[in-house]
């Protein structure tokens, strides 16, 4: 049984990065996935699979798996550039400005 562990990213309809704090011991396929032929559906019997564990920091996630004997392989997350803007959110709101602003 392998597992991963990461840090999962913001998703696309959030602005800030307030779930995406925590790391992620996420479990491994360990057989593929089939289709049902009378329903259509895709199915596993593979449990692990579904199985997510959500820890505070890197380390707790390691001890995690160490202690029960499972293989990992841990994902760095990929640093990123904040976007904060000289005025905020409310610069879109300004009466100094000097000009119309419009959309």
């Amino acid at each position: 049984m392998r597992a991963r562990i990461y840090q999962p990213a913001k998703t696309a309809m959030q602005s800030g990065t307030a779930k995406a704090k925590g790391w992620v011991l996420e479990f491994a396929p360990a057989s593929a996935r089939s289709v049902d032929p009378l329903m259509g559906w895709t199915s596993s019997d593979d449990m692990e699979s579904q199985v997510r564990l959500r820890f505070e920091t890197r380390e707790a996630a390691e001890a995690y798996a160490a202690a029960r004997g499972i293989e990992y392989d841990v994902v760095d997350p990929q640093s990123r550039r904040p976007n904060i803007r000289a005025g905020g959110y409310g610069e879109n709101f300004a009466t100094h400005r000097k000009g119309v602003w419009t959309h």
